[in-house]
Formats: structure tokens, sequence, C-alpha cells
């Protein structure tokens, strides 16, 4: 009687550790192997997101002052840097030039149109204010190039059950042509709710990009 092959091991998401920060795409690391990008609105809930997934207080940096971070930040993970978590710039409410903000949009299209070892990109939305015009400029970006998305409605401490599960079928009704690409659940970094749909959609990604 032939065995079956042992599951893969989850990846171990704590072990991500600081790599490096690129201003644009030209300063990435090589463009191999398999890396998911985390995006949303300066006060989405982006690092907060990361450092729950990690179990890390602060390797994401966060701010109370939205959209400091201006780099493209990435992290290895399992002390493999062929698997690769990607903090992408806030964009929204940064107090900065308009110039300044058109100059993070470019980046942020160079990365999300010409990154080929991207295999997945995390889209953050307060659950209470989704699918901004930033989240769909995001959407569209992703459905130029048939990149699958993973929606956290974030902050989801924040409303009672009922509320934060309406939002979450409303966004579902709102992007049901796009249920072949877009996957949407709720999510609380302060209660790490949602962190186990969140690590096997990444599994899934950096283990089997070629499935994905």
């Amino acid at each position: 009687m032939t065995a079956t092959p042992a599951t893969a091991p989850a990846l171990n998401y704590s072990t991500a550790h600081f790599m490096l920060s690129a201003p644009s795409l030209a300063q990435c690391p090589n463009d191999n192997g398999a890396e998911v990008a985390f995006a949303g609105r300066s006060n989405a809930g982006k690092s907060s997101a990361i450092n729950a997934l990690t179990r890390q207080n602060a390797l994401a940096r966060t701010s109370r002052t939205p959209g400091r971070t201006q780099l493209i930040n990435f992290f290895s993970v399992m002390n493999a840097t062929s698997q690769r978590l990607v903090d992408l710039p806030g964009y929204g409410y940064a107090k900065v030039p308009e110039s300044v903000k058109r100059e993070w949009q470019e980046h942020l299209s160079d990365y999300l149109r010409g990154r080929q070892s991207l295999r997945g990109l995390v889209l953050l939305m307060d659950v209470r204010h989704p699918l901004t015009e930033f989240d769909q400029m995001m959407l569209g970006f992703a459905d130029e190039r048939d990149l699958p998305v993973q929606i956290l409605l974030t902050k989801a401490d924040k409303l009672k059950k009922g509320p934060a599960n309406n939002s979450l079928q409303k966004v579902r009704s709102q992007l049901s042509d796009w249920e072949d690409l877009v996957s949407v659940q709720l999510f609380s970094a302060l209660k790490k709710d949602g962190l186990e749909p969140l690590s096997k959609r990444l599994d899934q990604w950096l283990m089997h990009p070629t499935e994905a």
C-alpha cells in the first residue's frame, strides 16, 4: 500500500524579518521566488495586520501620522529570501504635497504591474469605509494581470457582529463579478480575528505559487 505524501507544513510567519526598503521598483530585491504584497489606505491598519500575522509588535512600523511610510518594505519568511512579504506605501490621508502623492502612486503602479514574483495582493479596507477610490484603483491593477486578491475588512472589532457581517456581505455583493479573483474576510488585528484564513491564503500563494 502506497503511503499518502505528507502535506507540506504551513509557513511560520513569526520568523519574518526585515530585508530592505526600496524607494522604487529598480531598488527592489531580485525578482525571483514568490512574494505577497500588503496594500491599503494610510488609516486601514496595514502595519497592524502585518504585525498581528507575524506575532511581532514592531516588524512593520505603525505611526500616529498616517502615510509616513513612503518606501516598499520587504520581509523574508522562514529565513528564505525566495518567500517574501511586502509592505507597500500607504496612500490617502498623508499630509504631504500632491506631487509626492503622485510619485507614491507611480511607484505602486510600477511595482504592481512589473513585479513578476508577485503572487497575490492583500488589500486592507476599514470595515466601516470599504471600497474607496484608492481600493478601486488597486483592484484595477490586480485585474490587469489577473492577480488574486485577499481583502481584509479591518477593525472589525469596531462594529458589532451584525453590522460587521452586513458590511462583509455588501462588499462581496459589490465584487460578485470578480469572485474568481477576489476573496473577502473580516479581520481584527486587535482581537487577532481572521488570522487563520489569511495565513492559509498566504501559504497557497507563497508555497504553491503555480497553483494560486
